[in-house]
C-alpha cells in the first residue's frame, strides 16, 4: 500500500536540515561502553540518497529493522512530499526519473525452471510517482514478457520528456533479450530495439537509440565492437578474450564518441604506463586513450549528458577524483575542503553539479551523509547510517604495509578497540575480504568495527590478487588459493606480533565468500596459526565449486570456468589437484573449532559448500557448529539474518578466543 510515512531517520534528517549544524567532536576519554551488536548488524538506517536533477528534492530509503521506506522530501520547504512502504524487499538502487518520479529497483532470490534458473537473483524495477500517490511495476501487464530486468535500466532525458529503457525476455523470442520502452503511468512496455542473440552490451544515445553495442561468441571467445554508423551498425574491432572482455562505459567527453576499458597493448606508448580506457570515435572508429592525473578505477559521467566528465580510484587513504569538467572540479575541491579526513565520496549530484550528497566515514564518523550546496555555501547533516553508534565507540582505523614472505608489499588496515589505542598484545581477528579480487577500504567497516567493539584488534589485509593496487599486484594472486594468498594473511599477523600489538597465541580467523574459503583454509590448509574459524558462505570444494559453474553455462568450458581456474591454480576442468587446497578434503587435519554459516538462498556460493564441509568435520570428529541461515542471500542483505551472524561470530570468538 502506497502512503505518506514517517520515521525516526527522516526526523533526523529534518533536524539537521533545520539547524544545519554537524556533530561536534567527541574529546579523547577512557574506552566507552560499546554500542550492542544490533547496532551494528542492522541493515543502514538510512542509504541510497539522491538528489533531484534540479537539486530541489531529495530521495533515500529508511530501514527499520526489515522495513524499508522510500521517503522523498522538498529542500526548499523541507516538506515531505511523498512516502511509500517497501517492505522487506531488497532496494538495489534508487534513481531519479525528471523531477516527478522515483525508479526504485529491488532483487530477489527465486527459481524459475522454465528459463533455466535455479536460485537465482532476479532483479525488478518499481516507477514512484508521489504526485499521483502511485507505484507501477516495470513490465507488468507486459504481454509475453518475463517481468525481470535483464540489464540495468537507463533513464534518458531527451526533449520529448524522461523515459527508461531496459532490455528484456520475451516468450516470444527466447533466444534474444531485447531493448525496451517503458510507459512511465503503467509500467507497460513496448519493443525499443531488437538486440542480436550475441549482443552483450550498448551505449545509448542522447535520444535513447543504441549508438554502440558489443557482442561475445562464446566458442570463438571473441569480443566485438560495434557501432552505429550510417543508420546500421559496423564491426569496427574485435578481439580474442577468453576471461578478460572489455566493457563499454559510456559516452565520450563530446558525445560523439564511446569509452571502453580494454587492453590495447598495440597502442603503447614508449615511456608511458598502458592505458585502460580508450575513446572511440563514433564515424571514424578510431581509438585514443583516456588518461587522467593517476590511474582510474571507474569513470564518472555527467548526471544530464551522460558523457565522461572525470574519474575515481580508491587509495588507502581514501577516494581520489579529477574531472575534466571544471564544475565538477570545483564541486568535488569544496568537499574534499570541507570533510579532510573522512573519506568523502560523492554519491549523488545534480544535473547543473551546484548541489552533491557527500558521503562520509572515518574518525568518529559511523557514516554520514550531507547536502552540498556550492551557491549557499552550506553543508547541511543529511543523517548517519548506524545513528545508534557514537562517535566515541568508533574504533580507530589505520593503514599498515608490511612484506610478505617473498618481499611482496601488502596494504592493509587495522582496526583497534575504541579507547586503547596503546595497547599491546591483543587478541586479533583476522577479517579476510572476498572476492578474491575485491579489497577492503578505509573508513567505517560494520563488521571490522563490531569485532573490535569487543575488544579483539582487527586486521583486514588486501592480501595479493586484490584489486585497488595495479594489474600486476591482482595477477600476483593468480593460482594462488591457499598458497600465497592465504600466508599473505598469516605474514600479517606475523607482523603486527613483531611490533608487539597482539598476542600471536590468540588470533582468528573470519570471513565471507573467498574470505570464508580463506577462514576454513586458515585451520586445515594451514596449521598452528589460529585458535578457531568462522566461515560465512565460504568455498569447502574448489573442484566442486568450478563444476557446478560448469554446469551452469552453455559451455562447460565458460568465462566463469576460466576466472575461477585462473584464480584457483587449475590447469583444466576437474583439475585433480585443487583437492590439495579444498577444506572439505582436508578435514582430517583440521586444527581448530570452526563455525560455518551459510544462506539458504544463496546464489554465488551453493549454502551445500558448507554442508559437505560440516558433514566432513563431524565424520572426522572435529569441533563444528553450522548454522543457516533461513531467507538469506550472499550479501547478507536481511537484517535479522545479519544480526544473527554477528551473534554467533561474536559467541563463537568468545568462546574459543576470549578478548579479556
Amino acid at each position: 500500500m502506497v502512503r505518506p510515512v514517517f520515521r525516526a531517520a527522516l526526523a533526523a534528517f529534518l533536524a539537521a536540515a533545520l539547524t544545519g549544524v554537524a556533530p561536534s567532536p567527541v574529546a579523547a576519554q577512557a574506552p566507552p561502553t560499546p554500542a550492542p551488536l544490533t547496532a551494528y548488524g542492522a541493515l543502514p538506517s538510512l542509504e541510497l540518497v539522491q538528489v533531484s536533477p534540479s537539486g530541489r528534492r531529495l530521495a533515500f530509503v529508511t530501514v527499520s529493522g526489515e522495513q524499508r521506506v522510500l521517503v522523498l522530501l522538498d529542500l526548499e520547504t523541507r516538506a515531505q512530499i511523498g512516502g511509500v512502504d517497501v517492505g522487506q524487499a531488497k532496494v538495489r538502487d534508487l534513481e531519479w526519473i525528471g523531477e516527478e518520479r522515483v525508479l526504485i529497483t529491488t532483487s530477489k532470490t527465486e527459481t524459475v525452471p522454465q528459463l533455466g534458473l535455479f536460485n537465482a537473483e532476479l532483479f525488478s524495477g518499481q516507477i514512484y510517482d508521489p504526485g499521483a500517490n502511485r507505484i507501477v511495476a516495470m513490465l507488468a501487464n507486459s504481454r509475453g514478457l518475463f517481468p525481470a530486468l535483464f540489464s540495468t535500466p537507463d533513464v534518458i532525458d531527451a526533449a520529448g520528456g524522461s523515459q527508461v529503457l531496459v532490455r528484456a525476455f520475451s516468450f516470444e523470442n527466447p533466444e534474444r533479450t531485447d531493448l525496451f520502452s517503458i510507459d512511465l503511468a503503467t509500467g507497460r512496455a513496448r519493443l525499443a530495439e531488437v538486440m542480436g542473440v550475441a549482443v552483450t552490451d550498448y551505449i545509448l544515445g542522447a535520444d535513447g537509440e543504441s549508438i554502440a553495442r558489443s557482442e561475445y561468441e562464446p566458442r570463438s571467445q571473441t569480443w566485438s565492437l560495434y557501432l552505429r554508423q550510417g543508420g546500421s551498425f559496423r564491426k569496427t574491432w574485435d578481439t580474442t578474450a577468453p576471461i578478460d572482455q572489455p566493457n563499454l562505459m559510456g559516452l565520450g567527453l563530446s558525445g560523439d564518441s564511446v569509452v571502453l576499458a580494454a587492453e590495447r597493448p598495440d597502442l603503447s606508448q614508449p615511456g608511458r604506463e598502458d592505458a585502460e580506457f580508450f575513446d572511440v570515435n563514433l564515424a571514424s572508429g578510431d581509438w585514443r586513450a583516456v588518461r587522467f592525473d593517476f590511474n582510474p578505477q571507474a569513470l564518472v559521467f555527467h548526471p544530464a549528458t551522460h558523457r565522461l566528465m572525470g574519474a575515481t580510484r580508491l587509495d588507502d587513504d581514501g577516494r581520489r577524483y579529477a574531472f575534466a569538467d571544471p564544475q565538477a572540479r570545483q564541486l568535488w575541491e569544496t568537499a574534499a575542503r570541507a570533510f579532510a579526513g573522512r573519506s568523502p565520496e560523492l554519491v549523488s549530484w545534480s544535473d547543473d553539479l551546484k548541489k552533491a550528497v557527500v558521503f562520509t566515514s572515518g574518525p568518529r564518523d559511523s557514516g554520514s551523509y550531507h547536502l552540498l550546496d556550492l551557491d549557499a555555501a552550506r553543508v547541511t547533516p543529511a543523517g548517519g547510517a548506524y545513528a545508534a553508534i557514537t562517535p566515541d565507540q568508533v574504533a580507530p582505523v589505520r593503514s599498515i604495509t608490511y612484506a610478505a614472505g617473498d618481499g611482496l608489499q601488502i596494504h592493509g588496515f587495522l582496526t583497534l578497540p575504541p579507547g586503547r589505542e596503546d595497547a599491546r598484545g591483543l587478541p586479533l581477528v583476522v577479517l579476510a575480504h572476498g572476492g578474491p579480487a575485491s579489497r577492503d577500504i578505509v573508513g567505517f567497516d560494520w563488521w571490522g568495527q563490531a569485532l573490535a567493539s569487543r575488544g579483539y584488534a582487527v586486521l583486514q589485509a588486501n592480501f595479493r590478487g586484490s584489486t585497488g593496487y595495479g594489474d600486476a599486484f591482482m595477477e600476483a594472486g593468480y593460482g594462488e588459493w591457499g598458497r600465497k594468498m592465504q600466508t599473505d594473511l598469516s605474514d600479517g599477523v606475523r607482523y603486527l606480533a613483531e611490533q608487539d600489538l597482539i598476542d600471536p597465541q590468540r588470533v582468528c580467523i573470519v570471513g565471507a565468500s573467498y574470505g570464508g574459503y580463506a577462514a576454513l583454509a586458515g585451520v586445515t590448509v594451514q596449521q598452528d596459526i589460529y585458535r578457531c574459524a568462522v566461515s560465512v558462505a565460504g568455498i569447502s570444494d574448489l573442484r566442486r565449486m568450478v563444476e557446478e559453474e560448469a554446469s551452469d553455462g552453455a559451455r562447460r568450458e565458460n568465462v566463469t570456468v576460466r576466472y575461477w581456474n585462473r584464480f584457483m591454480g587449475a590447469d583444466r576442468l576437474g583439475d585433480r589437484s585443487l583437492d590439495e587446497f579444498s577444506p572439505v578434503k582436508l578435514a582430517e587435519q583440521a586444527g581448530a573449532p570452526i563455525l560455518l554459516l551459510h544462506g539458504r538462498d544463496d546464489s554465488v556460493v551453493p549454502i551445500d559448500q558448507s554442508r559437505i564441509m560440516a558433514n566432513a568435520l563431524r565424520r572426522a570428529g572435529k569441533p563444528v557448529e553450522f548454522v543457516e541461515l533461513e531467507g538469506e542471500d550472499h550479501w547478507l542483505s536481511r537484517g535479522d539474518t545479519r544480526q544473527r551472524m554477528l551473534t554467533e561470530t561474536v559467541d563463537f570468538l568468545q568462546a574459543n578466543n576470549p578478548a579479556d
